[in-house]
């Protein structure tokens, strides 16, 4: 299954619960009025961008989307400024400036969210050509949603990537929805992945809520890439257990049978790893799973307490940080 050792395994699912509590408390915190302006949930997309990460580098980079919190916590931003960041205060990533869509921390490699559908794809293919130049062995991994592979963006950096052969893999994140609209009823094919016979490089397909399927899938396009070969997409199929944003006002055209399913423990990534791992022998012992959702709970609390007592930004810094010195 995975030659991962016990301790990366547990390490994994403390990651996946920490996104899956973050994403939960900012839910909550935005509904109360603590968090400004919208928030788009990461539940239920966990094993993805742990799986994909787990199999990263430090001195690789990855770009995320307008659902990035799990992106940042997978890659090992710091969930203190995180928050801030969502609260609007000046200790955030971006100094309270960017919210929920917009964190980046350069210094572990995470290039930034963005609000802009498929806006990142051609950032990190940029980010591969630059890892191809320095000759460093870096790879640059794209994170995207089904609605992106609709956009330019997607096929023109594909195409640029796949002809260079740059070391990109790009990871499709299918959750099955736009905001109201079927990917079925929005892409001409059923498999975003199958595209990529169109620009002769792997096209994989993974169950994106089993988080080693995405973790084997990962370190097999990123040997390749690191070699050499290319760029690989992975598209992991998925649901987000939320509507669009947490928006009370926002209709959620999913059907709540379909919705309902997904929520099952035999669907949901955290339970599905939670169960796998309690498995094996001596693997996930109640107490330490126990342990381990004390020690989220606790730094999550931090978390909060830190961006309430951090200070909102100051009028004079409006037009700090606009333009590159």
């Amino acid at each position: 299954m995975t030659n991962l050792s016990p301790e990366r395994q547990r390490a994994m699912l403390r990651r996946m619960i920490t996104i899956r509590r973050f994403e939960e408390i900012a839910s909550e915190k935005f509904r109360s009025g603590d968090i400004y302006g919208v928030v788009h949930s990461y539940a239920g997309e966990e094993a993805i961008a742990v799986g994909v990460c787990e199999a990263l580098r430090d001195g690789d980079q990855i770009i995320s989307t307008h659902r990035g919190h799990g992106h940042c916590i997978a890659k090992g931003a710091d969930l203190n400024r995180m928050m801030a960041e969502l609260y609007g205060r000046a200790d955030g990533y971006c100094k309270g400036k960017g919210g929920s869509m917009h964190i980046a921390d350069f210094s572990i490699g995470m290039l930034g969210a963005n609000g802009i559908v498929a806006g990142g794809i051609s950032i990190i293919t940029g980010a591969g050509l630059a890892a191809q130049m320095d000759g460093n062995g870096a790879v640059a991994v794209g994170f995207f949603g089904d609605g992106a592979s609709n956009a330019g963006p997607f096929h023109e950096s594909i195409n640029i990537a796949a002809a260079w052969k740059l070391p990109v893999i790009y990871v499709c994140e299918n959750n099955q929805w736009a905001v109201n609209v079927p990917a079925l009823e929005s892409v001409a094919t059923p498999n975003v992945a199958d595209r990529a016979k169109g620009y002769g490089i792997p096209g994989i397909i993974v169950d994106g809520n089993d988080v080693f399927a995405v973790h084997n899938a990962a370190v097999d396009a990123i040997a390749r890439a690191r070699a050499g070969q290319g760029p690989t997409i992975i598209e992991a199929k998925t649901y987000r257990h939320r509507r669009h944003t947490e928006r009370l006002d926002q209709p959620d055209a999913r059907p709540s049978e379909e919705v309902n399913a997904w929520l099952q423990e035999d669907k949901d990534p955290i339970q599905r790893m939670i169960t796998t791992l309690q498995m094996q022998e001596d693997l996930l012992p109640p107490t330490v799973l126990e342990n381990l959702k004390t020690v989220v709970e606790n730094e999550l609390a931090e978390a909060v307490s830190f961006a309430e007592k951090s200070p909102f930004p100051t009028k004079e810094s409006a037009l700090q940080d606009v333009f590159a010195e």
